[in-house]
């Protein structure tokens, strides 16, 4: 049993985190309040190769240890959470068509995707289909040698830059729905797919997050993700067993920047005549905050490692879950102890406030976590202790 990282990763960690510090942080208060698009960022992400996380070396990629995955989504969270999910959704969609696409749609799509040439995401969410994937309307008829596919998708993260975009869809309306549900790759030039609109946000800026509509697109039969229909909701959720590692990782970031602005401030903050930091108040909410921020991490990093070998759906549920309830309760302590300037948008906690509660909904909300870890539980899937 080994709590420390690797020397690859600790030199990756290094190097994640001197460009965080150099070239996010500086920017992020001014970027996320007036909206504008981090393009100089993305661009970096090119340069590291981040667009590559989850794609094969074969193909360009990095092929990055599950672990050093993690690291990614924490160290740039930390900077600016906004941005990490410009790599959010595209390491899930790639590593989806790198297991489960065809030899031609790995050809086609892998290369530039790791290069970041392309960029991608996944369309599941509808407006009246969110938590249950299954009641999705989005239908793709076969029609000779192509799908038209019609429906319209929401809370789409990367909507404006996906080519192609990783569609779920149902393909026939079998019984049960899960076996009529299909992922289809969609170019972005087809005609009749469109980005209808942005949607506002509480937080999680810095990556737009859209609505699109797909009205009798074309698309040809040889994009179904795999080439066989009724996969595709395994398809989804095994990605999201990565997205949820992903997801955990960020929250501890949001959660260590809170904790890092809380405990600066309290050593630099006099009141009564004394740094705040003196007072137990102070101190029992950073000690609270010190150690929740380290077990939610440890449980990420295990999470993370155990991935590799596929089947961690107990395993990510607890990470996602955990780390983010530490978010939320990390960024509420750091405004506690910031007082009336943790409200102020002079200080980072304010932000972090906003873009923690993204983190205990998106891929799947708490409460399904809370489910799918108990259902693994009692089919015994997954067991507590060794």
């Amino acid at each position: 049993m080994d709590f420390e990282l690797n020397e690859d990763q600790q030199l990756f960690r290094r190097t994640l985190r001197d460009f965080v510090d150099k070239e996010i942080v500086p920017v992020a208060p001014e970027w996320e309040r007036t909206g504008r698009y981090p393009t100089e960022i993305v661009e970096r992400f090119k340069e590291l190769g981040l667009f590559g996380m989850t794609v094969p070396a074969e193909y360009g990629g990095l092929e990055l240890d599950r672990v050093s995955f993690a690291l990614v989504f924490e160290e740039i969270a930390r900077g600016w959470m906004g941005v990490a999910g410009v790599l959010g959704s595209h390491s899930l969609s790639t590593w989806m068509i790198a297991r489960y696409g065809t030899a031609e749609q790995k050809d086609r799509y892998l290369p530039g995707l790791a290069s970041g040439a392309r960029r991608t995401g996944i369309a599941l969410t509808e407006p009246g289909a969110g938590t249950d994937l299954q009641g999705i309307q989005t239908r793709a008829v076969l029609d000779g040698d192509h799908y038209v596919i019609n429906g319209t998708k929401t809370w789409i993260t990367n909507a404006r830059h996906a080519d192609p975009m990783p569609v779920l869809v149902k393909t026939s309306v079998e019984t049960p729905a899960h076996r009529g549900m299909s992922i289809i790759l969609v170019d972005a030039d087809t005609p009749g797919y469109t980005v209808s609109r942005d949607l506002p946000k509480l937080g999680y800026k810095g990556t737009e997050t859209c609505e699109i509509s797909l009205a009798d697109v074309r698309v040809p039969a040889s994009r179904l993700l795999g080439g066989v229909e009724g996969r595709g909701l395994q398809q989804a959720l095994s990605a999201l067993e990565l997205g949820r590692i992903n997801i955990a990782a960020r929250a501890v970031g949001v959660a260590q920047c809170a904790y890092d602005a809380a405990l600066q401030y309290a050593r630099q903050r006099h009141a009564f005549g004394r740094p705040i930091g003196d007072f137990q108040a102070i101190q029992l909410k950073l000690a609270d905050m010190a150690t929740e921020i380290q077990a939610a991490r440890l449980m990420t990093y295990w999470a993370a490692s155990r991935s590799a070998s596929g089947g961690v759906k107990a395993e990510a549920a607890m990470a996602k879950y955990f780390a983010s309830e530490v978010a939320l309760r990390a960024t509420m302590e750091a405004m506690r102890v910031h007082g009336g300037y943790g409200y102020s948008q002079e200080f980072v906690v304010e932000r972090l406030y906003r873009d923690a509660p993204l983190m205990a909904i998106g891929e799947g909300t708490n409460d399904v976590q809370r489910l799918v870890i108990a259902r693994e539980l009692l089919k015994g899937a997954a067991r507590v202790g060794w």
